[in-house]
C-alpha cells in the first residue's frame, strides 16, 4: 500500500494530498478527453482538406492574445520553419488565414484568422459546444470555477514542460 509519503510531486518530492488512484483517474480522464478532442480535430481537418497540425495552428492563431508571427507559431507548435511555412501556405490557400506585413516594420509578418474560418469551425464544432454546455449544466458555478482553475493550472504546468527540439 502506498502512503502519502511515497507519492512523488512535480519536483519528485513527496506531497500530501490525493492518493495515487486519483492521479491515475485524472490521467485516464485527461487522456480520454484529449482523444475525443483529437478525434473531432482530425474530422474537422479532413472536412477542410487540411492536416491535423494545420488545425492546431488555427487554434493557436485564434487563441493568441495578439497576432502571431510565423516564428511564434513555430515555437508554439514545436515545428521547423519549413513545416510552419508549408502549414501557413495550406491554411492561406484554403482561406483560413492571411499573412500581412507589419506597417511599421515590413520585415515582420503577422498571421490573422479569417472570418470564413471562424464560420467553418463554429459550424463543425457546434456539437462540441453543445456537449460542453450539457456537461457544464451538471455543475455549480463554484465547481466550474474550480474546474477552470484546474485546467488553467494544467495548461500552465504543461507549458513549462520542455519538448524535444526539431
Amino acid at each position: 500500500m502506498t502512503s502519502a509519503d511515497d507519492r512523488p510531486t512535480r519536483s519528485g518530492a513527496p506531497e500530501p494530498g490525493a492518493p495515487l488512484a486519483d492521479l491515475q483517474a485524472f490521467a485516464v480522464e485527461l487522456r480520454r478527453m484529449n482523444g475525443e478532442i483529437n478525434r473531432m480535430t482530425h474530422g474537422f481537418a479532413a472536412s477542410q482538406q487540411l492536416h491535423p497540425t494545420d488545425v492546431s495552428a488555427l487554434a493557436a492563431i485564434l487563441d493568441a492574445p495578439t497576432p502571431l508571427t510565423p516564428g511564434a507559431l513555430r515555437e508554439h507548435l514545436g515545428l521547423t520553419s519549413g513545416a510552419v511555412t508549408a502549414c501557413l501556405d495550406r491554411l492561406e490557400r484554403a482561406g483560413h488565414v492571411r499573412r500581412a506585413r507589419e506597417s511599421t516594420d515590413r520585415r515582420v509578418v503577422h498571421v490573422y484568422y479569417e472570418a470564413s474560418a471562424r464560420t467553418a469551425a463554429r459550424d463543425y464544432f457546434m456539437p462540441l459546444a453543445e456537449a460542453t454546455a450539457r456537461a457544464r449544466a451538471r455543475f455549480s458555478e463554484t465547481e466550474l470555477a474550480t474546474v477552470l482553475r484546474f485546467l488553467s493550472a494544467m495548461n500552465e504546468e504543461l507549458g513549462e514542460v520542455p519538448t524535444a527540439r526539431r
